[in-house]
């Protein structure tokens, strides 16, 4: 197989590509989250996760660390933000979330990312869409309140939030946070040497957490599915996912990136489709549809993606 980084150069040209795929590992994380929630702990399971991307990461990333440790020791005050931001906390609570909400409903929260992405830029960063953008957002929020609802306004006015629901909400504002705030990454640092320090960053400040879950509340079940499906999310939903939305938001900007959330549902309904044997409705057609055309429109109006630095 291809050394991570050497994919990574074949793919960095085309940041929507790399937005569009990141999506697809974390719908996937999802599923996978909601699934062993039983078996599992939410704690545990961020930081197994986080173990095995560490573990995936090591020998690519290492000769980077090593080569440009003056450059992470200079900005230690950014990568550690970054890592509880992204990392720790934000995973933490996603799967905190999934042991008291629905996946219905924590998709439906987390379509909402480009919406607090947009205001926190103009709130710190004084950025803001032009109008077209905006209207790009708009249309792709309308295809996924469409798949959600089952084209039902009823079913829609229906929707309540639970405290599931309200800790899927904080982990999606710390997430929407993690994406501006990568304006400020260290400039030259090699994507995997970013990417590997701000995850050991991230299990570090989950593992007295996790400890403590592990002795006062609950353990994890351990078995042979349980290992090969933290294997899959620290592999894919992790690593390559952190890289594909960190390289697509260095170059097209937090704003445009955001939208790319709005992916999350459809790729959800395809896969249930595919492999659980759920019926593809019109609904969900149309709402594809809405989702496609939004991110289509906004894209087209950006500015042109930056080119990506040589690492």
């Amino acid at each position: 197989m291809a050394a991570p980084s050497t994919i990574y150069s074949r793919l960095h040209a085309s940041p929507y590509f790399l937005l569009a795929l990141a999506p697809f590992f974390w719908a996937c994380n999802w599923i996978v989250g909601r699934g062993l929630h039983g078996e599992i702990p939410p704690l545990a399971m961020t930081f197994y996760r986080w173990c095995f991307a560490i573990a995936f990461m090591l020998p690519f990333a290492l000769p980077h660390v090593r080569r440009q440790w003056p450059l992470i020791r200079k900005n230690w005050r950014v990568l550690i933000l970054l890592g509880v931001l992204g990392v720790g906390s934000h995973n933490a609570l996603a799967y905190i979330a999934l042991n008291y909400t629905t996946v219905m409903n924590g998709v439906i929260l987390n379509s909402f990312i480009p919406v607090m992405i947009i205001g926190l830029s103009w709130i710190f960063l004084r950025q803001r869409l032009a109008n077209v953008q905006l209207a790009g957002v708009m249309v792709s929020l309308c295809g996924v309140l469409t798949i959600l609802s089952q084209g039902s306004i009823e079913r829609l006015a229906a929707f309540r939030l639970n405290p599931g629901d309200i800790v899927v909400v904080l982990s999606m504002f710390l997430w929407s946070l993690y994406t501006i705030c990568l304006r400020w990454r260290p400039s030259g640092l090699h994507t995997l040497a970013f990417l590997f320090v701000i995850a050991c960053v991230g299990d570090l400040a989950v593992l007295p957490l996790y400890l403590g879950e592990n002795a006062f509340f609950r353990q994890v079940q351990w078995s042979g599915h349980v290992v090969i499906a933290l294997a899959f999310v620290g592999l894919f939903s992790s690593f390559v996912a952190y890289v594909c939305w960190n390289r697509g938001v260095e170059q097209v900007g937090a704003n445009v990136a955001g939208l790319f959330v709005h992916l999350m549902p459809v790729y959800g309904t395809v896969l249930a489709w595919i492999f659980l044997g759920e019926v593809l409705q019109l609904f969900h057609v149309a709402g594809i549809v809405l989702i496609l055309a939004g991110i289509f429109v906004t894209s087209r109006a950006a500015p042109p993606p930056v080119p990506a630095a040589p690492d």
